[in-house]
């Protein structure tokens, strides 16, 4: 299983020759699809039809960022926005039972959009908790500010979509409620005690049986005063894979987002020499996919027997 250790991204709605040949010589390990790339049903399938055929693989890795409410990339093919993980939230607040099952039932739709176009992973759910400082980048999409709820519909969520054979990619880990910044922008920097953090922000994360995390970029400057989680093996070892216990494929934020000080390829190296399995790339330029691709190592062992799970997981 020869692939790069990268998720990268296109331009536009079709695969551009230049992008193709770039796949065939340069297996990404999969590709993530955004608003830009997306104009109808028709469009999207043939366009994700296109990648598969490239690799004549039809469970290649597709991901899509499909939240629900603030964060919705198939808004031309279905109106998910009123649905945010939040709203959910409130329901089973309301009424457990019945929010349970609207819940799963709402997954169950969404998930079977996905299989139609062949979207195979769903970048959910966000297991960030909500606080007093949370800045609105994460807080509209967050599920509540009870560490309980999150943990219940979390799984749940996790649990729904493997029932629909889609897996999940469980963020931001280990946490990015207590940022009062954006990542997009600048580093969130979070001052509170490793004990504090594992009762509370850590804590949502434990036992999630996901495939798939994505790293929060943060510092948490009483555990790593000097590097961003995504940079850090100290948290990626030591709080990631140790005391919260994730098993599966770890996948980096987007390496192109301002909370990373390094450039491009620097920000993906270090990434992966900090234990993350696979750099995440978002901006879909062909100059940069074709920089990683050529500079970024193939996955390791681990992430080869993670991903030949994930494809039996998909059978």
């Amino acid at each position: 299983m020869k692939r790069k250790a990268l998720i990268t991204s296109i331009s536009g709605t079709i695969l551009s020759q230049k992008e193709l040949n770039l796949f065939k010589n340069h297996k990404p390990w999969g590709i993530i699809l955004f608003k830009r790339n997306i104009v109808n049903f028709n469009q999207t399938k043939k366009l994700i039809k296109s990648i598969q055929n490239i690799f004549n693989d039809k469970n290649y890795p597709i991901l899509i960022d499909e939240e629900g409410g603030a964060v919705c990339r198939l808004t031309t093919i279905l109106d998910n926005k009123a649905y945010s993980q939040n709203f959910f939230a409130k329901l089973y607040k309301k009424n457990k039972n019945l929010g349970f099952s609207i819940y799963e039932n709402y997954i169950y739709s969404l998930s079977s959009v996905l299989k139609k176009l062949g979207i195979n992973i769903n970048t959910v759910p966000v297991l960030d908790v909500l606080k007093k400082n949370t800045h609105g980048i994460i807080k509209s999409r967050t599920y509540s500010n009870d560490i309980k709820i999150i943990k219940i519909l979390g799984k749940l969520c996790i649990k729904s979509y493997k029932k629909n054979k889609i897996g999940t990619v469980i963020k931001h880990i280990p946490g990015h409620g207590s940022a009062s910044s954006d990542s997009h922008k600048t580093l969130p920097i979070v001052r509170k005690n490793h004990k504090n953090l594992i009762k509370n922000d850590f804590k949502c994360f434990k036992g999630m049986k996901s495939h798939f995390a994505m790293t929060a970029h943060i510092l948490f400057s009483y555990i790593d005063s000097k590097n961003a989680v995504t940079h850090s093996s100290n948290l990626i070892k030591k709080i990631i894979r140790k005391q919260i216990g994730f098993r599966g494929i770890l996948i980096s934020d987007d390496i192109s987002m301002k909370a990373l000080k390094y450039g491009l390829i620097e920000n993906a190296k270090r990434s992966l020499t900090a234990g993350c399995n696979l750099a995440l790339y978002c901006s879909g330029k062909y100059h940069e996919s074709k920089r990683l691709l050529n500079e970024l190592p193939l996955i390791d062992n681990f992430t080869m027997k993670k991903t030949s799970q994930f494809y039996k997981f998909l059978r």
